[in-house]
């Protein structure tokens, strides 16, 4: 029986670890937190978003999505339903294709793996940092304070440095580079956003439903609708978080980030325009802001039109067409320009990782030495928001889990 390693008890490692004791190997796994599964307690609010049924290659982002390709084709959906049912674990699937555990807690995820875990002779190692990882005779040494072990084989399931609170290191990067392997500069990813501009901090808690444009060099790029948050530092909420992969990359390679706010999604252009109008005729002795506290926040009404240089004590009779397509363009177009993301602390996952390139993505072994494995968010696959994340860390820990035990 061949003895193998883990390092890493996160989705992408837990499922490595079962997939390959079931195949008949001798793994121990590590995991530096006093307990594994610490991210997966913390998604979803707590609710973990364990899947995604239409995971598909364009749902990824990473030099080359399409390394992720055999291993979504490896686990579709129904086969990780039934993998989960073998565990004991029942799935809510809602109809826009995310799944949670029946129970609603992230809690239940965690204890079947653990469950499942201590009726094979799997051994946890837990509260012990691998402080690096070296060949010696065609083996490999993980190193810890207690000395070293041997194994013939040995998985990377780090993660990445997303969420440093929960015990998110770099040290799979280092032990990759370690063997020569290219690390693309890691970056936050579905993560907040902050913004350069006098106003967003005085509509601080202000949340709405609108249609967020992301501009790369001042071109349009992506466009989301959903709950957007103003906040002290910039900008949040899921429409957000949705832009912040594209984001964030582009601030890594020094672009030009900002974002436009339509705050009136419902309205198209020219009708906008032409209900405002008959707003300011019903109401021709109102100033502009009172005019617009009937359809917006009243803590984004003075921002906006100081933004438009509009005063706000103007009285609405005397606008004339042109000022008033302005306005409406404002209201559907208010730009504020991103200087950079709220941090890996406050990021769900992160871009960049170990380069796809030098990984064989049918069995995630290093095409640049035998016997080292990756999974997992420490390669340079990131998916969107949805359970996107959990697909291909499950997926690919099963597949390097099969390539464990050969």
């Amino acid at each position: 029986m061949k003895k193998v390693a883990i390092i890493g008890g996160g989705a992408a490692g837990l499922m490595a670890a079962l997939t390959a004791v079931k195949s008949g190997a001798d793994v121990t796994l590590y995991e530096h937190n006093k307990s594994v599964g610490k991210k997966i307690l913390a998604s979803g609010n707590g609710r973990c978003n364990i899947i995604n049924t239409t995971a598909f290659v364009t749902d990824y982002f990473g030099a080359d999505p399409s390394f992720a390709a055999f291993a979504l084709e490896s686990m579709p959906f129904k086969v990780f339903e039934k993998f989960a049912l073998s565990l004991g674990l029942l799935l809510d699937v809602k109809e826009d294709g995310r799944c949670y555990p029946l129970s609603n807690e992230a809690k239940s995820v965690v204890m079947a793996f653990e469950e499942a875990l201590t009726q094979t002779p799997v051994k946890i190692i837990t509260h012990k940092h691998v402080k690096a990882i070296t060949t010696e005779n065609e083996h490999f040494c993980v190193h810890t304070d207690d000395g070293f072990e041997t194994y013939y084989k040995v998985l990377i399931a780090t993660g990445s440095q997303a969420a440093p609170q929960l015990g998110a290191t770099a040290d799979g990067y280092s032990f990759a580079q370690h063997f020569g392997h290219t690390v693309a500069t890691p970056y936050p990813s579905l993560v907040q956003l902050h913004l350069e501009s006098e106003f967003h901090e005085k509509m601080a808690g202000v949340k709405v439903m609108a249609e967020v444009t992301l501009y790369l060099n001042g071109k349009p790029e992506e466009k989301v609708l959903g709950d957007t948050l103003f906040t002290r530092y910039g900008i949040s909420g899921l429409s957000i978080l949705d832009l912040s992969q594209r984001a964030s990359e582009a601030l890594t390679n020094y672009q030009a980030v900002s974002v436009g706010v339509n705050l009136l999604p419902s309205f198209n252009r020219q009708t906008l325009a032409s209900q405002l109008e008959k707003l300011f005729q019903a109401v021709p002795t109102h100033d502009l802001e009172h005019a617009l506290s009937g359809m917006l926040s009243t803590k984004i009404v003075p921002q906006l039109l100081k933004s438009a240089k509009l005063d706000t004590k103007t009285k609405v009779q005397t606008l004339n067409t042109k000022q008033i397509k302005k306005l409406a363009h404002q209201l559907q177009d208010w730009r504020f320009e991103v200087t950079e993301t709220h941090g890996f602390k406050h990021a769900e996952v992160s871009g960049g990782g170990v380069s796809t390139a030098e990984v064989n993505e049918k069995s995630m072994e290093s095409k640049l030495l035998k016997g080292l494995y990756f999974a997992g968010e420490v390669l340079d696959i990131v998916g969107k928001r949805g359970g996107y994340n959990f697909n291909f860390a499950w997926a690919s820990g099963m597949i390097a889990g099969k390539g464990l035990s050969h």
